[in-house]
């Protein structure tokens, strides 16, 4: 039950950091926890946000799994082992960040680094009961980071506490400004179709957050999922189509490679075409309430033992993928359910107001008395 692929020391004295092996370090391989780069030659450089967190002090501990290829949800890997849930045993970890959400819950560093295309810092985040959280698009440096190009990927930190988001983020993003105050504001119900139990929980924590809530619909959501996809799909092809060749791609991710192969033209300019009205639709509810909230998973995590048919898993991105397509910030926050089982809230603030999402976050807590 492989959590970390790889341990290192390296850096200074400060917080301790793991990272998801996409991202580059220096005299070691990045292999996405694929049997297809076993082989691979060690990186030349650091990734930029490697360099960030040296600069800042932190102490790199180790390179944790993921789903091969970053190419999946459930954070399944044949290869290296699935990452062990550590909060809740038996449940899946998620993907495609499942070692570095697992490494946080596990106590096993201050914080972790993973990688968002599709919700990929959320959902590990949302199952293993961490807080995640996806910068807006483009905040922090992807240089270093595979894959190497990508319309949609965000380098976003794992951590315990929201404190210890905030401090991840004050590591990773030499942009990052001191959190404004918050005060009264409302926050944007979205209405979606999740598991009542799941339901349940957000609308209590919302209601006893005492902040303003209104409803606010996003009718542009299905259109949205369905155009990442098909993005994903292209991207993921172009940068490791090449590898299902060698015959050393797990089963389940090369059979979505190869079904990625056929994203047409066509679809990738009608996803192309969805990304701008759907991004215009989201920039005007956030004109309404700064803060739009809904689950960050419509369901409890599966079972491992159920989880095998990943392209059936796809689903558990219905509520996340759309917010890598349009590239607004998004966190995600633990809570449990009747069941004992983990429950994420997700926030979502405008472009760039990565401060305001995780200060009405840090407001929100205090206010539940966490």
């Amino acid at each position: 039950m492989t959590i970390v692929v790889e341990k290192l020391e390296l850096g200074g004295a400060g917080l301790t950091v793991m990272v998801k092996d996409t991202i580059d370090i220096a005299g070691h391989p990045t292999r996405a926890s694929s049997r297809a780069l076993e082989e691979v030659p060690d990186a030349e450089r650091h990734a930029d946000v490697i360099q960030a967190l040296l600069d800042a002090g932190c102490r790199i501990t180790g390179k944790t799994s993921l789903h091969e290829l970053a190419f999946g949800t459930t954070g399944l890997n044949a290869w290296t082992g699935t990452a062990a849930n550590p909060r809740y045993p038996g449940r899946i970890p998620g993907g495609s960040s499942s070692g570095s959400a697992a490494a946080v819950a596990a106590g096993l560093c201050d914080f972790s680094l993973g990688t968002d295309t599709g919700g990929s810092v959320r959902v590990p985040a949302a199952c293993c009961g961490v807080f995640g959280f996806k910068p807006s698009f483009g905040r922090i440096s992807r240089a270093g980071v595979m894959p190497a190009e990508s319309s949609l990927d965000c380098v976003g930190p794992f951590a315990a506490s929201i404190q210890a988001l905030i401090d991840a983020m004050a590591s990773i993003d030499p942009s990052f400004k001191a959190l404004p105050p918050v005060g009264d504001l409302n926050i944007g119900v979205v209405p979606v179709e999740a598991n009542p139990d799941v339901q349940a929980v957000i609308d209590a924590v919302l209601e006893a957050s005492g902040f303003a809530l209104q409803s606010q619909p996003l009718p542009g959501m299905q259109a949205a999922y369905d155009a990442g996809l098909a993005i994903i799909n292209r991207e993921t092809w172009n940068a490791c189509g090449h590898l299902v060749e060698t015959g050393l791609v797990g089963a389940d991710v090369a059979s979505r490679l190869l079904a990625a192969s056929s994203t047409t033209d066509a679809a990738v300019a009608n996803a192309e075409t969805v990304r701008a009205a759907f991004t215009a639709e989201v920039d005007a509810a956030l004109a309404r309430c700064p803060i739009l909230a809904l689950p960050t998973l419509p369901d409890y995590p599966a079972r491992v033992v159920d989880a095998a048919d990943t392209r059936a898993a796809i689903g558990m991105t219905a509520f996340v993928r759309p917010f890598n397509l349009t590239g607004h910030p998004a966190l995600s926050i633990p809570f449990e359910g009747a069941a004992k089982l983990p429950v994420g809230l997700q926030l979502i603030a405008a472009k760039g107001a990565d401060e305001l999402l995780l200060a009405v976050a840090r407001e929100l807590l205090r206010r539940l008395g966490q």
